[in-house]
């Protein structure tokens, strides 16, 4: 049976979600934590004079200036194999916003008093860090674990106790740091593209037999990009993503596509051809023709976008790969059939 749609129409959304790439949250309190890196949650804000660390986790901040935007604009799904690390360490802490967060959690009384006592031998009592650091201010960062929230959760990897890193001086060689190819990753966790609701002529409803036109607003498709970066550290990378070709799906096994594979590939800076008067002999380029009437509902028609993403970033040479990403949505298409009139 075809894969039809009944009245009353429900306006369909987004189908694809964007898998989280590295979304970093909370660590434990062994481990402490500067916020997170989507942005949305800050860490401590006052540098006591000492530094300019950013508020956000790991000291990232993001540019999105040149991202995608829009009502229907989302984030993109990754394919193929990919799996970001389970947890990275970055900036966390001037020495007084260190002294300040353990201090609210001494204060609290939450974490215990055996806790308490360990946490304040290592960072206030000399063994190895004596009052937190402070006579280091502008000289270096405390660095923290910040755990991947994506499954499989990376919260038993950031098993590292917050520790510090004088400035200028690489982080220890066996922990995964924040470097570029993470930001690279972040960044791609950021990414917006436009909506994938195509353009049809005919337009609202076609017939059978039909060839309809299908195509994309060329001037939407473009490439958008987010760059992340740490400027305590003098790292960042950009990532972006480039619109290769559009799939269409119409939504049931009884129609054809065009071309037959339904992969419509960016020709110029178009994604199928707009119809225009004149061309309905013609084969349409990127489209699809329906074999049979969606009778009294619709098909659910399904554009996807496949996007290339590439970065580059600091100390890296040339643009990089990371796996394609997607974004569709469906959209309602009627079909009716051509009536003819006997005289």
């Amino acid at each position: 049976m075809p894969a039809v749609r009944r009245k009353p129409l429900i306006a369909a959304g987004a189908v694809v979600v964007a898998a989280a790439l590295l979304l970093p949250g909370p660590a434990s309190a062994r481990t402490g934590h500067g916020g997170t890196t989507n942005g949305d949650a800050q860490g401590p804000t006052e540098d006591g004079g000492d530094g300019s660390l950013t508020a956000t986790a790991g000291g990232i901040s993001y540019d999105e200036s040149k991202n995608g935007s829009g009502p229907r604009s989302g984030t993109i799904a990754p394919t193929g194999d990919y799996s970001p690390p389970p947890c990275w360490y970055g900036p966390a802490y001037t020495p007084a916003q260190f002294k300040k967060e353990r201090e609210a959690v001494w204060a609290v009384d939450s974490t215990g008093a055996s806790w308490d006592l360990e946490q304040r031998k290592r960072y206030v009592e000399g063994e190895p860090y004596k009052n937190f650091n402070l006579d280091k201010a502008g000289k270096g960062y405390w660095w923290s674990g910040f755990p991947n929230k994506t499954y499989p959760p990376g919260w038993d990897k950031c098993d590292r106790e917050t520790f510090w890193v004088d400035e200028n001086e690489p982080p220890p060689a066996d922990i995964p740091a924040i470097d570029a190819e993470i930001l690279a990753k972040l960044a791609y966790a950021r990414i917006r593209v436009p909506g994938t609701k195509v353009s049809l002529a005919p337009e609202g409803e076609t017939k059978v037999n039909l060839p309809t036109w299908a195509w994309l607003d060329g001037t939407e498709f473009k490439p958008v990009s987010v760059t992340a970066r740490v400027d305590v550290l003098g790292i960042e990378a950009t990532t972006t993503a480039t619109p290769v070709s559009l799939k269409i799906d119409p939504g049931t096994s009884d129609a054809e596509t065009y071309p037959a594979s339904g992969v419509c590939d960016l020709v110029g800076d178009k994604i199928g051809t707009p119809y225009a008067k004149g061309k309905a002999e013609e084969t349409p380029p990127c489209g699809v023709k329906y074999l049979r009437s969606s009778g009294d509902g619709s098909y659910p028609l399904k554009a996807t976008v496949t996007w290339k993403i590439r970065w580059t970033g600091t100390g890296v040479d040339g643009e990089q790969p990371l796996p394609d990403g997607e974004f569709g949505a469906e959209q309602d298409v009627v079909v009716q059939e051509i009536q003819s009139i006997n005289r």
